[in-house]
């Protein structure tokens, strides 16, 4: 029981990092590899403050701003540079890495001892309820946020320029400053998940960014394979459960004897087969309603 507890947790945690990337990958089309750079700058950011005496929450909140900055810089490779969306991601990622380790001094810092947003108000709470708890607070004010956001005139104006950029422009949007805008918010959210990641982990790493945008993806894709066709606003809640689901077949595979060093190959297959499913779908004619509503971004 304990161990569904755990990935329950992990997973509201970790959709804070679907979620991100559902912003750019599928509302603006966007491909931004920023993210594997930005969810351990989040972490180093918010490590590194708290252990100079910071405040967990505020420390956070820097993880936010640490990950808009990010999304700032490969929002004007893009719009500014006239980079490939690919290539000005990868560039940012790449700097991101020196950046971090500016940050942290070293490849690891450990927060043991420190106070978290774990360790704080929800210590009391059972084994793994403080990452449950914490994570269904956050992600459900970041969803609402993400709602309202959407329905405005603003945010209609952010969708319609994802959806056809010529067209947004010759309705007098300004789709370069809609780009950065969407990088930006989306960035924060992956700073601020690598933030509540390495304080529930009880530590910061320079590596920890490898393979983030694979379980991202996975988060999306499984959301949307599993609960079919969808509004935007029930796929955002698609995107935290298919996080959980995914937690919990990585869990399951564990418990089938797999070692944790095979994490990643793991999640690229699971991304992959879950690709895959619209193309069976179509070969052998599958109508089954958990096989409806992946599709490429319309």
């Amino acid at each position: 029981m304990n161990l569904i507890v755990s990935a329950i947790g992990q997973g509201l945690l970790w959709a804070l990092l679907g979620l991100g990337l559902y912003l750019t990958f599928r509302i603006l089309d966007f491909c931004d590899m920023t993210v594997e750079g930005t969810f351990p700058l989040g972490a180093a950011t918010a490590v590194t403050a708290i252990t100079h005496g910071v405040n967990p929450f505020i420390a956070t909140l820097l993880a936010v701003v640490a990950g808009m900055v990010a999304g700032l810089v490969t929002g004007l490779l893009y719009t500014k540079g006239k980079i490939p969306s690919l290539l000005a991601g990868i560039l940012t990622m790449t700097a991101i890495y020196s950046v971090n380790l500016r940050i942290m001094g070293k490849s690891n810092i450990s927060l043991l001892g420190q106070p978290t947003l774990f360790n704080g108000a929800l210590r009391n709470l059972p084994q793994y309820f403080d990452s449950v708890t914490l994570g269904l607070v956050v992600i459900a004010i970041v969803t609402v946020l993400m709602i309202l956001f959407l329905a405005t005139d603003y945010g209609q104006a952010f969708i319609a320029t994802g959806d056809n950029p010529t067209m947004a422009k010759s309705l007098g949007i300004h789709t370069d400053k809609m780009v950065i805008v969407g990088l930006m918010i989306s960035n924060g959210m992956v700073g601020l998940c690598g933030a509540l990641i390495a304080q529930n982990n009880g530590y910061a790493d320079i590596n920890m960014g490898i393979g983030t945008i694979v379980i991202a993806l996975a988060s999306i894709i499984i959301g949307e394979v599993a609960f079919g066709e969808l509004t935007l606003n029930q796929r955002l809640v698609a995107v935290t459960l298919g996080s959980i689901i995914y937690r919990i077949i990585l869990l399951a595979v564990l418990q089938l004897g797999f070692s944790a060093n095979d994490l990643n190959l793991i999640s690229s297959v699971v991304l992959a087969i879950c690709m895959m499913i619209p193309q069976f779908e179509k070969q052998f004619n599958i109508k089954k309603p958990i096989l409806k509503g992946v599709r490429p971004h319309e």
